[in-house]
């Protein structure tokens, strides 16, 4: 697919450079990314360095792709992700990350969120873009909600928690 670079009215999205594997490195071994990543083991730096590697591949042969949010100062604060993209039936997942909670609130996210639904709307042909959010996280459950995705289905007591089993929701754009 070669280098993604997008434009949003704050943030920039870009393709996954090399060196962004010490970044990614902290942010996936982060126990806290993991209650919302599904994440269970920690990942090596070699791992990550593949993952980078097969970015380089076409979105049709990999179904995912990683784009880094970079703030206006340049500085990436998160990552936005398409995966188990799915071209017959023109949908794919998506899921959001800004990690430093002092950038949160900045409207980092939602303009991100839009700059990949044009992307993924006019350059992929996407019919939808859907995702899953722990019911009891309501600050995705807002951004999502703004950007226009609908609730569609729930799945109880979905993922085990400390705190016990939560319920998972299932949201969709439909973009045409």
């Amino acid at each position: 697919m070669g280098a993604v670079a997008l434009q949003g009215r704050v943030v920039r999205l870009r393709a996954v450079e090399p060196d962004d594997v010490e970044t990614m490195y902290r942010w996936e071994n982060d126990p806290e990314v993991w209650r919302v990543s599904g994440t269970l083991a920690p990942f090596s730096r070699h791992a990550l360095m593949q993952f980078v590697e097969e970015q380089r591949y076409d979105l049709y042969r990999t179904r995912q792709l990683r784009l880094i949010i970079e703030n206006p100062e340049g500085k990436a604060v998160g990552t936005l992700d398409l995966f188990e993209f799915d071209p017959l039936n023109r949908r794919a997942g998506v899921g959001i990350l800004v990690y430093d909670a002092s950038q949160r609130g900045r409207g980092y996210a939602s303009d991100a969120l839009e700059a990949l639904r044009g992307y993924a709307r006019e350059v992929l042909g996407l019919h939808q873009l859907w995702c899953n959010v722990g019911a009891d996280n309501e600050a995705s459950l807002r951004l999502f909600d703004r950007a226009g995705f609908v609730r569609t289905g729930c799945k109880r007591d979905w993922t085990l928690t400390p705190e016990g089993f939560r319920n998972e929701l299932i949201l969709q754009l439909i973009m045409d």
